[in-house]
């Protein structure tokens, strides 16, 4: 069992920046894939970024690309999204996932944590 826990959300003003972290339980980090996704009110959850289990690839979405970075530090079971350039349409609870396959279909998820972007 891998339980991830979110954090780092909270309310910026349009422009800000903001960076999520993702602490995972467990010995076993370094085998996952791991993503971000969101879910705005009214609408299905979505993909952000990814990062592979050594953290050479990465994947984002292209309406975060050149402004969320992802990355890993498996010493510290941790996963990050640095957010810049907010805008109010990136408010939206903030989910971590991971995966031993295809991030299509996560093993696991966290809690979430909420990122409100004012105009």
């Amino acid at each position: 069992q891998v339980q991830l826990v979110e954090s780092g959300g909270g309310l910026v003003q349009a422009g800000g920046s903001l960076r999520l972290s993702c602490t995972a339980s467990g010995r076993t980090f370094s085998r996952y894939a791991m993503g971000w996704f969101r879910q705005a009110p009214g609408k299905e959850r979505e993909f952000v970024a990814a990062i592979s289990q050594s953290g050479g690839s990465t994947y984002y979405a292209d309406s975060v690309k050149g402004r969320f970075t992802i990355s890993r530090d498996n010493a510290k079971n941790t996963v990050y999204l640095p957010m810049n350039t907010l805008k109010p349409e990136d408010t939206a609870v903030y989910y971590c996932a991971a995966s031993s396959g295809s991030l299509n279909s996560p093993d696991y998820w966290g809690q979430g944590t909420q990122v409100t972007v004012s105009s």
